[in-house]
């Protein structure tokens, strides 16, 4: 795997994207992770004594298996039913007719949806190859892994795993790929993550999809397994929830699956499980 060797570029770039931002170009540059609008969120006290209250004290595998218990509880919805859903839980808070890309962090107009270049789809974040899964319902549409995304960006990372290290990626600023790997910015690292980690403990292999695990391996392929777990670990310590992640999972919880995933509201269960 290749290895960048100017460890001061992202920092760089991301003071030149801020400078962008002030001067009135940011269209020309990633928008950072945005601070999403206030939306009537649960209180996580409030959450620990209800919806997590079969976890809460727990850790390790025990953990692992009440959360999974808990969050497998969800409305399903269809791949086509995504498009919309996406729509909302994707929104710019600083302009409600547009989405905010996961790793090119531009905002595109909604209706900009498609299959073609220069508009944006469905990205499987834990790639629907690694278990076969398809865009079944399940995995396939379950909307805590599946983000807005550019259409060639979306081709660039496919179904590689993720890891630090490789070339930027053309059209994403901050974000690197090499032959057998995807590293999104720095804005989404952790977000990234976490919406892995719930992957593998909602799906099981208890009803009839596959299990799918985290491993500290890359150029998983078609196996139910995705990685770098260390790495992933690391991202989530490195970039916490911030508003927009929790407004993410709020809507999702509340308008369309209603369940969460569990490592945005208690970040430091992803270190008592793996």
């Amino acid at each position: 795997m290749s290895r960048r060797l100017v460890p001061y570029r992202r920092p760089l770039l991301a003071t030149l994207a801020a400078i962008a931002v002030l001067a009135g170009t940011a269209a020309a540059a990633p928008a950072a992770t945005p601070q999403a609008a206030p939306v009537a969120a649960t209180p996580l006290s409030t959450l620990d004594d209800t919806y997590y209250q079969n976890a809460v004290g727990k850790s390790g595998t025990a953990l692992k298996s009440a959360l999974h218990t808990i969050i497998s509880s969800q409305t399903k919805i269809s791949y086509s039913q995504v498009w919309d859903a996406l729509k909302n839980t994707d929104e710019d808070p600083s302009n409600p007719s547009n989405v905010v890309l996961l790793y090119s962090g531009r905002s595109t107009p909604k209706s900009n949806n498609g299959g073609s270049v220069g508009q944006w789809n469905r990205e499987h974040v834990w790639a629907k190859s690694h278990g076969d899964f398809g865009t079944a319902t399940g995995p396939g549409t379950d909307i805590h892994h599946l983000r807005a995304e550019d259409v060639t960006v979306n081709s660039i990372r496919g179904n590689k795993d993720f890891d630090n290290g490789g070339s930027a990626v053309s059209g994403a600023p901050g974000n690197y790929t090499d032959s057998d790997s995807f590293e999104p910015r720095d804005a989404v690292k952790g977000d990234v993550a976490r919406m892995i980690l719930y992957m593998a403990v909602r799906y099981e292999g208890d009803d009839a999809f596959p299990d799918l695990e985290p491993n500290d391996k890359v150029s998983n392929g078609s196996a139910p397994n995705i990685g770098r777990l260390s790495v992933l670990k690391a991202w989530s310590l490195q970039d916490p929830p911030d508003s927009f992640e929790k407004r993410r999972n709020d809507v999702i919880f509340n308008q369309y699956q209603h369940n969460r995933n569990p490592f945005i509201d208690h970040p430091e269960w992803v270190a008592s499980i793996w």
